[in-house]
């Protein structure tokens, strides 16, 4: 009997604690992308965030130590859906010429991150400057990127679409042109082709990597 009342205890409406807590995570982190994707992380204070999600102070420390901390897990599940969906398309296109494997991957990232404008802003905005601990977070992102591009660059030399040398620096400055290009579509309004955006993009990668 004690382990059928500790059952009941742990239920409500058919929904186990752990759901309940899983659905006020996410609402929390909708009521996130809402208020900082569109307001701006400053003008989202806790209070706020807990009323958009219809929840309580004390359920928002339960999930998040902190608005940094909340801003971070939403930086995190926008770039690791965009890495996954980068991976994806170079898997496919695995046999295709540089230029091809470029284009596939930089149509997923971009699609990816700027499907929504809410996302746009956050990842390529909101996110920078907020604070030590988030620049932290955005630069462990941005090493991570850097390294997967170098190495895509170093397959390239081995099929012999470019020459060898250090890809470091034109890592960092092609994410930095991603960045720059897909941010200024965004608060245009999406004025202008996204087509031209990822054309430009790929023009850079493959003189970035094929240059001397």
């Amino acid at each position: 009997m004690a382990g059928t009342g500790a059952v009941a205890r742990r239920t409500y409406g058919g929904r186990s604690a752990a759901d309940r807590r899983a659905e006020r995570r996410e609402r929390l982190l909708d009521a996130g992308l809402d208020l900082f994707g569109t307001s701006g992380y400053a003008a989202a204070s806790i209070e706020k965030l807990c009323t958009h999600a219809g929840v309580s102070t004390r359920n928002f420390y339960e999930e998040f130590a902190s608005r940094e901390d909340l801003l971070m897990a939403l930086h995190d599940r926008i770039v690791e859906q965009a890495f996954q969906a980068v991976v994806s398309a170079l898997s496919e296109g695995a046999d295709a010429p540089l230029a091809r494997r470029f284009e596939l991957a930089v149509r997923a990232f971009v699609t990816t991150t700027a499907s929504d404008p809410r996302w746009a802003r956050l990842a390529y905005v909101e996110i920078i400057g907020v604070s030590n601990t988030v620049e932290k977070h955005r630069i462990a992102w941005r090493d991570r990127w850097a390294e997967f591009l170098v190495a895509e660059a170093k397959r390239a030399v081995k099929r012999g679409e470019a020459p060898q040398r250090d890809f470091c620096l034109g890592a960092v400055a092609l994410i930095g042109a991603v960045n720059e290009l897909v941010h200024h579509w965004s608060v245009s309004g999406g004025q202008g082709s996204l087509d031209a955006v990822i054309a430009e993009i790929v023009r850079i990668a493959t003189a970035a990597v094929t240059a001397p």
